[in-house]
């Protein structure tokens, strides 16, 4: 399922079944599998624990999950499933020490996810908005210990515009750590300015699935 805008009343469902979607995505080559509890993230608790252990389980290139993960407990549950990054980002925003404790026990599993609409970190499944800006929040996890971020721009995700690159390259800047960029990929030209701008890579999403971006074209090009 894809949401447009972060919006869970515009829903696009592409496949009722997330472990062939995964298994087709590693099949054509896809280096990692990104995963997001859309439920969990709502809810604020992971949901969709049969699906993601599924997924874990069956797929052998490596998984990321995000969505409702905000305790120590659930990042190390998601870690014994078999998932190999567990992405924070809610408790970015409202519990910053849990963030810290975090990377001391888990280190390089951790990321977050800074999911921003007008320069402003939104939280809770992209529902609720704050005052934080997206740059000072980065600025505070790396103090806290994080060494790999997702940015994405959520006015972008799902409507195959583009990436808003003059925030990425803002955060890279800023940061010096790894950047991920999501949100409005749609174009191979889109892949080669994030990789010129110093992006660590791409996640793709509503692309793939319509058949704006051929997934094997996209690798040999990032090569």
């Amino acid at each position: 399922m894809r949401l447009f805008q972060g919006d869970y009343a515009q829903e696009t469902i592409f496949s009722e079944n997330p472990l062939e979607v995964a298994l087709h995505w590693q099949a054509l080559g896809a280096p990692r599998i990104h995963v997001v509890d859309l439920d969990g993230a709502a809810s604020g608790d992971v949901v969709n624990w049969e699906v993601i252990e599924s997924i874990a389980t069956a797929v052998q290139v490596p998984v990321q999950l995000g969505g409702g993960i905000r305790s120590l407990g659930t990042i190390e549950k998601v870690l014994k499933l078999g998932i190999e990054r567990v992405i924070l980002g809610t408790i970015a925003v409202e519990n910053p020490e849990l963030v810290k404790d975090a990377c001391r026990r888990f280190q390089e599993y951790i990321i977050v996810s800074i999911d921003a609409r007008d320069g402003k970190v939104a939280t809770h499944g992209w529902r609720k908005a704050s005052e934080l800006k997206a740059v000072g929040l980065a600025r505070e996890m790396v103090r806290a210990g994080v060494r790999r971020f997702i940015y994405t721009d959520i006015s972008r995700d799902g409507t195959l515009v583009g990436p808003n690159f003059a925030a990425i390259s803002e955060l890279i800047e800023n940061i010096h750590k790894p950047v991920v960029a999501a949100g409005g990929i749609s174009d191979l030209s889109h892949l080669k300015l994030l990789k010129k701008i110093g992006a660590d890579g791409a996640i793709i999403g509503k692309a793939l699935y319509v058949g704006d971006i051929d997934l094997k074209t996209a690798l040999e090009e990032a090569q």
